[in-house]
């Protein structure tokens, strides 16, 4: 799943901070941006289609055409002999057999296993394995199953397919669930050429629910502090696992190169170069003109606060200040000091050094 990091548009001390990050995509073909031309739904209700609801007859999905929207929610099942059946169970690759008939013209799910997790709420960052299937055919066109790890990307707020953000908001964790995305679930009427997709085209995806991590979530509340931190770098306040705060003390120095101050250490496994992170991150610039961050505000009252939307998701790339961030451990708190940069076009641009602290919270 691609998952792109927002952008806080207008903002230098941001654009420091994401220098060298580009976009975020893996370029998962199961996934929204450019290539979904019906743009992102409102996820509605996300009521399952296992109910009683009389059977349907089904037709062909025809090609929606631009101007007909992506449903916001789960069409009454249609009868079970007119969908896919899926081998195996949760955390397994499945196989997906196709019935005779044509494919159902509206969204459909069934859930082919029930969890007992949390419930993904909208927004939540879900970690699933997923396979995907064009309507009739014998090979898949991506799934996860193959790398042997699940993907992370956020759900209900348009970074993947619509369909995607109806289906799986409200189920949860440790379900496996078979949905059936029209071209106007999907991705539209262009379709999606890298992956083989036509605009005409019905995709099946098998979703895994592996995991839902909440957008306010921080590091680990129980990360082991530092004793001993160098002198001379900005003063960090606030308990582990919420916002912090940055004090940078008149008259301090700002940093000539990058470099990353790990406060306290995280237990979870290493961030590895190339990857995403996903982090909250509470940044200062060294004047103080300039304070942003990631962090949701209950009742915001400022441009900064109302523009804080949680966790994002954001590549380890060289180049990057975020680079200084390979190697350690998810869950920690990190101090992230950045230098100013020079304006090469001479016109008085440039950027100003920042302090930031990041709280990376898990892969993705």
């Amino acid at each position: 799943m691609r998952v792109r990091a927002a952008a806080l548009a207008g903002s230098v001390a941001l654009a420091v901070l994401l220098a060298g990050c580009g976009g975020g995509d893996s370029g998962s073909p199961a996934t929204s941006g450019d290539a979904t031309s019906s743009g992102s739904s409102t996820s509605g209700s996300a009521s399952s289609s296992d109910g009683s609801s009389s059977p349907s007859s089904s037709a062909a999905a025809p090609n929606p055409g631009p101007e007909v929207p992506p449903a916001t929610t789960i069409a009454p099942a249609v009868a079970k002999d007119l969908m896919p059946t899926a081998t195996g169970g949760f955390g397994d690759k499945p196989v997906i057999t196709f019935p005779k008939t044509p494919a159902p013209n509206s969204l459909q799910r069934e859930i082919l296993t029930e969890g007992t997790g949390a419930v993904v709420k909208s927004g939540d960052f879900l970690s699933a394995s997923y396979l995907g299937v064009v309507w009739g055919a014998d090979k898949a066109f991506d799934n996860s199953y193959d790398r042997k790890a699940p993907s992370t990307f956020q759900i209900g707020a348009g970074k993947v397919v619509p369909g995607w953000d109806t289906t799986l908001v409200g189920l949860k964790i440790g379900s496996r669930v078979l949905i059936s995305l029209p071209p106007a679930d999907g991705y539209g009427s262009t379709g999606n050429s890298g992956a083989g997709i036509k605009g005409t085209d019905t995709i099946v995806f098998v979703v895994d629910i592996v995991d839902t991590i909440p957008s306010d979530r921080g590091g680990e509340v129980d990360a082991k502090p530092v004793p001993t931190l160098p002198t001379g770098i900005p003063q960090v306040a606030g308990k582990l696992g919420e916002r912090p705060t940055i004090t940078i003390p008149k008259g301090q120095a700002a940093p000539t190169t990058a470099r990353a101050i790990v406060l306290a250490t995280g237990t979870g496994p290493k961030l590895i170069a190339g990857e995403n992170m996903l982090a909250q991150y509470e940044l200062v610039t060294w004047d103080g003109t300039q304070k942003q961050g990631t962090w949701p505000v209950a009742n915001a009252t400022t441009p900064d606060e109302e523009s804080r939307t949680g966790l994002q998701s954001i590549p380890l790339q060289a180049g990057s200040p975020f680079e200084k961030l390979v190697g350690l451990n998810i869950g920690s708190r990190v101090l992230l000091l950045v230098p100013a940069t020079a304006d090469s076009t001479g016109s008085g641009g440039g950027t100003p050094a920042l302090a930031a602290v990041v709280d990376i919270v898990a892969k993705g």
